[in-house]
């Protein structure tokens, strides 16, 4: 029988219980509230008549109206016969009081008259006590049936109240242990429930999940190994440091190289928190660090100093981060080819610079014609010459400077210096070339301005290259703002041209090595002045933007802080 069957007819018979207890008790309450009225009414009635017609006859000769009440009493009487006799013994009572009533003086029928009325009362109080023994009776069976149903119910109802839990939580508890057996991968675990409704459908196809589960652990167990050790052999193999974490961090795996980096054994810290273990090694308290994601690690390892590279990779299941795995990729050979390639530059570059200045020297000595006179065409030979030698020294210029900054090996002389004194400079050494283009640089700068911590020879060349720059890309006969204000606890320096500006794209890789905005025709350049000036000025805790629009020109500034101490002071023209 189903389950829902089973609910359904108990909740039907509980039904059927209350409603069938209830017709019962209300029908004998009306039974007996029909037979004790019987009782009450009918002869109780007639037992009132009777004795109000003998008082009545005890008053006839002393009270004129005692005839009357006598006959209204006898009227209504006879229109309340409900006994056997009771009939012959009224009509024998209606004879006597005619009689009576014929000769109120006469009191011979006297007894005739209280005979009748006796038997009249005799009968009615032998019907009420007759009738109240059988209403007791009643009353009697009425209990008895009431008591009879009433305790087969309440055995019933415990009946329903002991077994149905039972019937309902027996079978949800099996199921809740195999399910917890399941959980723990016990896929062993069966549940016996011999019945034929829903639990029993559902324990069967429990068993079938749990076969099923079973047979694919074990199919699947030993490949499920030999891809684990497969794995594991491959991250061992890698030349990269790897740390794998769970959801919690704790340390799930190191490889070999891993172990060797961070001077641990994998088995004495697996299932570990990481953030415990680094709290005695450095190596894991910095690879648990966030902001260590680009940044080169210097680690001593096999006896040498190798560069590691760090990267955090998270684990997703069903969108879900169910762990991390940290790489420590290894750099060193491209570190080491940097290296050299930096070297390699500089040597160039510092070797080129001898021979380009001599050749800039000669032919400035061809051309003042100290060495005789020279025509037109060898004077366009040599002022080309002398460009080339001038494009060639600033380019190995720039090459050195760079050169410096990836080594590390420049030098910052940073002192409080008078912002006034940069811009003087850096608009002294471009003036020639801006006058040649007719192009006007105007200056607008605060009437007070504080000194400002800086390196002043580092500073003015930045400012000379966005000059340079502003002054190749604007047209002949046009103008350059430059303007000087204090900002917060800066000092801001912004060169504003307004030639044809630069492609909104290009603006985040404008200040990266060796780029050139596409289609600017710069063939002097090489993509290195930028690059260095933000070098310059970052390495003077300082900021560096640009901001352009094509069509309208743009806006390179930086800026650097006010020097502790500094107060404004009156700007000198």
């Amino acid at each position: 029988m189903r389950l829902k069957t089973k609910l359904s007819i108990g909740l039907t018979f509980l039904f059927i219980v209350i409603l069938s207890f209830g017709i019962l008790g209300i029908a004998n309450i009306n039974r007996l509230t029909r037979e004790f009225n019987q009782v009450l009414k009918s002869n109780h009635e007639s037992i009132v008549y009777s004795n109000n017609m003998l008082k009545a006859l005890d008053r006839v000769k002393i009270q004129k109206d005692a005839i009357a009440v006598f006959e209204e009493n006898l009227v209504r009487q006879e229109n309340n016969i409900t006994e056997v006799g009771e009939k012959e013994a009224t009509e024998e009572l209606r004879r006597n009081f005619n009689e009576l009533k014929a000769n109120p003086e006469d009191s011979s029928n006297y007894p005739e008259i209280r005979v009748s009325l006796s038997q009249i009362l005799d009968l009615n109080e032998m019907a009420v006590l007759r009738k109240y023994n059988a209403a007791q009776r009643t009353a009697d069976n009425a209990k008895l049936w009431l008591t009879v149903t009433f305790t087969i119910l309440t055995l019933v109802s415990f009946t329903f109240i002991f077994n149905l839990p039972g019937i309902i939580s027996n079978p949800i508890q099996k199921l809740s242990e195999g399910i917890k057996a399941i959980a723990d991968k016990n896929y062993s675990k069966r549940i016996v429930i011999k019945r034929s409704d829903e639990f029993g459908d559902l324990a069967k196809s429990f068993n079938d999940m749990a076969e099923r589960l079973d047979e694919y652990e074990h199919s699947n167990l030993s490949q499920i190994k030999f891809e684990k050790s497969r794995i594991e052999t491959i991250i061992n193999q890698m030349r990269d440091g790897i740390v794998g974490l769970d959801d919690k961090r704790n340390i799930l795996f190191l490889n070999a190289v891993a172990e060797k980096l961070l001077g641990i054994k994998e088995a004495s810290i697996i299932g570990k928190y990481a953030p415990d273990v680094a709290l005695a090694n450095d190596l894991m308290r910095t690879l648990l660090t966030e902001n260590t994601d680009r940044q080169e690690l210097k680690i001593f390892a096999d006896n040498k100093e190798s560069y590691f590279s760090k990267d955090v990779l998270e684990v997703t299941s069903n969108k879900v981060v169910i762990g991390q795995v940290i790489v420590l990729r290894n750099i060193t050979p491209f570190h080491e080819l940097s290296e050299a390639k930096t070297n390699f530059i500089a040597t160039i570059s510092h070797e080129l610079k001898t021979p380009i200045s001599s050749i800039k020297l000669s032919a400035q000595l061809l051309n003042d014609g100290r060495v005789g006179q020279i025509n037109n065409d060898q004077r366009d030979l040599l002022d080309s010459i002398e460009d080339d030698s001038d494009r060639l020294l600033k380019i190995t210029g720039e090459l050195l400077n760079m050169t410096q900054l990836e080594t590390g090996k420049i030098q910052l002389k940073v002192v409080p210096t008078s912002p006034k004194l940069i811009v003087d400079q850096a608009l002294q050494a471009v003036q020639f070339q801006a006058n040649q283009r007719n192009i006007t640089i105007r200056l607008e700068t605060d009437p007070r301005l504080p000194d400002i911590q800086a390196d002043a020879e580092k500073s003015t060349w930045v400012l000379i290259n966005f000059l340079t720059n502003a002054i190749k890309f604007s047209s002949e006969k046009n103008e350059i703002d430059i303007s000087i204000n204090k900002k917060d606890k800066y000092v801001a320096f912004t060169v504003v041209d307004h030639g044809k500006g630069i492609d909104e794209r290009y603006l985040p890789k404008i200040f990266d090595r060796y780029f050139k905005v596409p289609g600017s025709h710069e063939r002097n350049g090489s993509g290195l002045g930028l690059a260095i000036s933000k070098e310059f000025i970052e390495a003077q805790d300082g900021k560096i933007w640009v901001e352009s629009e094509v069509g309208t020109g743009s806006t390179f500034g930086f800026s650097l802080k006010i020097a502790e101490g500094s107060q404004t002071v009156p700007s000198s023209n």
